[in-house]
């Protein structure tokens, strides 16, 4: 495992992210005072038959690093040569994977939205998918619950119930549960399945008695000891734990791999939420981020220092599409596109997506009815997410006789669109469109961020092997994550509130640029303005202008309605971008109104080129 050096003697790093099709590998190396990303490579993963060795694929990706870098990186005998000596070898090796299905988890706990919430927010903060949660009053009876466990087959379950010192009799009925089904894990026949027991301290006995014979039972500190605090630390890093031990070493190949890594190889998602919540505590930040892929969504957040990840499994762009489709609906979907399309054309257009994944738009209405499912797909995502982060639930806070009414679980969410400070996007829709204004406008119109907000995208989803290099030389990774890995689009500048007539004034502007231009103007309401503010030659990180906006009576910019604000404000690739549709912000409902606005909009961004918004 890691070797004994300190990081200021680390220079030359190599990392790869093994996905469940790709391997992905970066050097990293340092350049006078500056860690700097020198090349990648990629080679296509081998978990499955007929390799079924997954280093295999690690040393075609680490040969093509090789080859670009006009460095020696593998020996004679295909192993990795460390430490670096000159232009030969690499100081550190770190790994992250996602490969052979990634960490299948199921949880459970007494109560589904208290003690079961805890520990599913546990699970999928660690990098695990969550296949189902187990409650005491779930509604569904013991055997059918029994038949769930057997079915799933999870690489391993998390049990919580219980605060301490509380009543131990339902948490101990959930362990006999699971000790009935007597599950079977995933991978590998020779192990007994690992269980994480994080409840009651008192109940550690009796499960102990139940869970000891049939399965791999861990004990640790209890995820939620009092109702007003959560502990899910010890839980998370248990998962990682257990995932190395057993689930990795139970995949082709992996024993290998473990012994190559100077570090211990991480659950893809579960780095790349490290990163995330690394970059927020260090620029003392708060940060969305969000990875599209084909099957699934990741969203990831930090917002008072709390760090939250949902993946919302059946929302994607290829294997996902028809279901984004069938939740969001037609009319949701149509909204953004600033054309007529025959609704038949439309299904037709997302079944073939579905059953050919890997194909990309070839037309200019392909690429904006696949932009418009994205921004659907991101903001269904991100409407699960916001349910999920919030406060704790069970504890005792001011409460109206309407509250005692409402049976819905969730407690107030942590998200706050006024106070994000920055949001970044990821996957191949967002971080392979073919203009970055494309990449701008599908955060914007799918978060809809008020006040001041920074956007970038992921230049090439390094992000894992940042987020396990993070745990190693936290410095190299986020200098590396803000001027190799981010793409820095600029920032959106959107005034809380409406206008009752729809239109009229809602801002003043005045824009102090670097070369002492001064940008100055009146934002209407419903409309958008781009002012373009990239970056200085030679640098990576974008330029600055000194901003004042004044909004009107009844609208708000983070200080108060009607309030002056003064910022340092970024640029980036796409300049800054006023908001002028208001917030809560609906499409006009009117078709005629809705695709000139959209034309507009698209137009003022350069979102499509010009003649191609005229032919629609």
């Amino acid at each position: 495992m890691t070797k004994n050096l300190k990081p200021e003697d680390i220079k030359v790093i190599l990392a790869t992210d093994c996905g469940s099709t790709t391997t992905k590998a970066i050097l990293i190396e340092k350049r006078g005072d500056e860690y700097r990303l020198m090349v990648r490579g990629e080679a296509p993963t081998t978990v499955e038959a007929p390799f079924e060795d997954v280093t295999m694929g690690v040393l075609n990706a680490v040969g093509e690093v090789e080859e670009l870098a006009n460095r020696k990186l593998l020996d004679e005998k295909g192993a990795i040569i460390s430490p670096a000596n000159g232009d030969v070898g690499t100081d550190i090796y770190i790994s992250t994977s996602s490969a052979g299905g990634g960490l299948q988890m199921m949880v459970a706990g007494v109560v589904r939205s208290m003690t079961a919430e805890s520990a599913e927010r546990a699970a999928l903060g660690a990098g695990s998918i969550v296949m189902d949660v187990i409650a005491s009053n779930d509604r569904r009876m013991p055997h059918e619950q029994i038949e769930r466990i057997r079915r799933l087959r999870p690489d391993m379950i998390l049990l919580s119930g219980g605060i301490d010192g509380g009543t131990t009799t339902h948490v101990v009925e959930i362990a006999e549960l699971i000790a009935a089904a007597d599950p079977r894990p995933r991978l590998g026949t020779g192990y007994k399945l690992p269980v994480i027991f994080a409840g009651n301290k008192d109940a550690r006995g009796p499960v102990s008695e139940t869970l000891e014979e049939k399965t791999d039972l861990t004990i640790v500190d209890n995820l939620r000891p009092v109702l007003e605090r959560e502990n899910l630390l010890p839980a998370r890093e248990k998962i990682h734990d257990l995932f190395m031990e057993h689930v990795m070493a139970q995949a082709p190949g992996y024993k290998k791999l473990m012994s190559w890594c100077d570090a211990p190889i991480m659950p893809t998602p579960g780095a790349v939420g490290s990163i995330i919540k690394r970059v927020s505590d260090m620029e003392n930040i708060e940060v969305v981020g969000v990875d599209i892929g084909g099957a699934t969504t990741d969203v990831f957040s930090v917002f008072q220092g709390v760090f939250n990840r949902t993946v919302s499994a059946n929302l994607g762009m290829s294997y996902s599409i028809s279901n984004v489709f069938a939740e969001a609906g037609l009319d949701n979907v149509m909204r953004w596109v600033p054309f007529h399309m025959d609704e038949r054309d439309l299904r037709n257009r997302v079944k073939n997506k579905m059953i050919r994944p890997t194909t990309i738009p070839q037309m200019m209405e392909e690429l904006v009815f696949e932009q418009a499912i994205a921004k659907e797909a991101l903001r269904l995502a991100f409407i699960q997410h916001k349910s999920f982060a919030t406060v704790l639930k069970g504890v005792q806070q001011q409460r109206t006789i309407a509250d005692a009414f409402d049976q819905s679980s969730s407690g107030a969410t942590l998200v706050n669109m006024m106070s994000l400070d920055m949001l970044i996007g990821s996957g191949g829709v967002l971080s392979h469109a073919p203009r970055r204004q494309q990449s701008a406008l599908m955060l914007i119109d799918a978060f809809l961020p008020e006040g001041i907000t920074r956007l970038a995208v992921d230049s090439i989803f390094m992000m894992p092997q940042l987020g396990v290099l993070a745990e190693v030389h936290p410095k190299a990774a986020t200098e590396v994550f803000n001027k190799d890995c981010l793409i820095h689009l600029g920032t959106c500048v959107a005034p809380r509130g409406e206008a009752k007539s729809g239109k009229g004034p809602i801002m003043d502007y005045t824009l102090e640029m670097p070369d002492g231009k001064v940008e100055k103007g009146t934002l209407e309401f419903g409309t958008m303005k781009l002012i373009p503010l990239g970056f200085a030659e030679g640098q990576a990180l974008p330029l600055t202008a000194k901003a004042t906006f004044e909004p009107a009576r009844h609208f708000d910019l983070g200080a108060g309605t009607g309030n002056k604000v003064e910022r340092t404000i970024s640029g980036g690739v796409v300049g800054i971008i006023l908001d002028g549709r208001g917030r809560p912000f609906a499409v006009p409902t009117d078709d005629k109104t809705r695709v000139e606005k959209l034309i507009e909009w698209m137009t003022e961004l350069d979102i499509y080129p010009r003649e191609a918004l005229e032919r629609m």
